[in-house]
């Protein structure tokens, strides 16, 4: 009895025609280099093939040919058969952002049985012969992650269906065309957390750019009403402007019905001396905030949410293998894949007592112990 060993996933999925890999196996090449060729073609995802692999989710299990043969049979194996790949499009920069482009990467692999091939890309990369790499694999639907990944993608030829993901402050003149995953959390989601830690709320006080953000003042004034919150909205096109208005909305605020919400917006959430006037204004009036960015909960916000990698990868994956059947759907929709974290000292300041099983809701806690 011939036994052949090969390099396998927790999750199987078969990136070639069941016969191909049959044929593959059977001509008797070396384990290593079985895996080499199921692995992604290029260096970088190649690179990611290792990790997982240096982190014990791989191993060495024996299959007869016999089984494997019953393996290839089955439907799902078979109903993927023909239908092309999956290309994905991230940008080539060092840790600690490539780590997470690599978790979309990962969850994108766990969720789909398609062949996915990762590109690592920069403004330097050819897209006429990443065209042509393209067509030669089969592409039927190319994953575009982070800003560069989209700004490549738009070279494309137009035979290859585009699904956007893992990308901030994209406008309306940008998102008329595409359909995919922003990197910004759902309102929806944010207002529901507000609503659970401060059940008197009432309004919802944002500063926002509309070249910028109207798209998703949007979603956020119907996802407001959804939880029985007013959303105020006040428009300010320069830094300049946004600081008289947080002025002055803090000092009219009321800090039991009131909160202030910081979305994704580079002009009125500016990082360098804007948002440390925000948070020692709502420090002082007692007013709650709440951000679209984690980075802000551990600066002094009450509480924020962030991507969770590895599932907005898997909900890419789905939307791909939609598209290859024949779903055409356009619009970017904001991130339900999300972490949550909370700033405990803020809480305390506030005069919220956040216990242990509320604790336990959250994913990130600030200051940490």
């Amino acid at each position: 009895m011939t036994t052949l060993f090969f390099n396998a996933r927790r999750r199987p999925r078969a990136p070639f025609g069941a016969p191909a890999l049959l044929l593959m196996l059977l001509a008797g090449p070396a384990p290593r280099a079985i895996a080499d060729d199921l692995a992604p073609a290029t260096a970088q995802a190649a690179g990611l093939l290792e990790r997982y692999d240096g982190g014990g989710q791989y191993g060495m299990l024996p299959i007869t040919a016999s089984q494997l043969e019953d393996q290839l049979r089955r439907p799902e194996l078979q109903a993927s058969v023909g239908k092309g790949t999956i290309a994905v499009l991230y940008p080539n920069v060092s840790e600690p952002f490539r780590g997470a482009f690599i978790g979309m990467i990962q969850g994108i692999e766990e969720r789909t049985r398609l062949r996915v091939r990762s590109y690592a890309v920069d403004a330097r990369f050819d897209a006429a012969d990443l065209n042509a790499q393209l067509k030669r694999h089969g592409t039927r639907v190319v994953i575009a992650l982070g800003r560069q990944g989209l700004n490549v993608a738009a070279a494309l030829d137009s035979d290859i269906e585009v699904l956007v993901g893992g990308a901030l402050l994209l406008s309306d003149a940008e998102i008329a065309n595409l359909n995919g995953i922003s990197l910004t959390p759902d309102p929806a989601l944010l207002f529901a957390r507000l609503r659970a830690l401060l059940p008197d709320a009432r309004r919802v006080i944002v500063v926002y750019d509309p070249k910028k953000t109207e798209w998703l003042l949007r979603i956020a004034r119907e996802a407001a009403r959804g939880q029985g919150l007013e959303l105020v909205s006040h428009e300010a096109r320069d830094l300049g402007q946004a600081a008289q208005l947080y002025a002055t909305l803090f000092s009219s605020a009321d800090s039991r019905r009131d909160a202030v919400w910081l979305p994704h917006d580079t002009t009125t959430v500016e990082e360098g001396t804007l948002l440390p006037l925000i948070l020692k204004q709502a420090w002082n009036s007692g007013v709650p905030i709440f951000s679209s960015n984690v980075l802000h909960v551990k600066k002094g916000a009450l509480f924020a949410m962030s991507p969770n990698n590895v599932e907005l990868g898997r909900s890419l994956a789905s939307s791909a293998e939609g598209a290859i059947a024949g779903e055409r759907r356009k619009g970017v929709q904001p991130l339900r894949e999300l972490h949550t974290a909370i700033n405990l000292r803020t809480a305390s300041h506030m005069g919220l007592n956040i216990g242990y099983q509320q604790q336990r809701t959250f994913d990130l806690i600030y200051p940490e112990p």
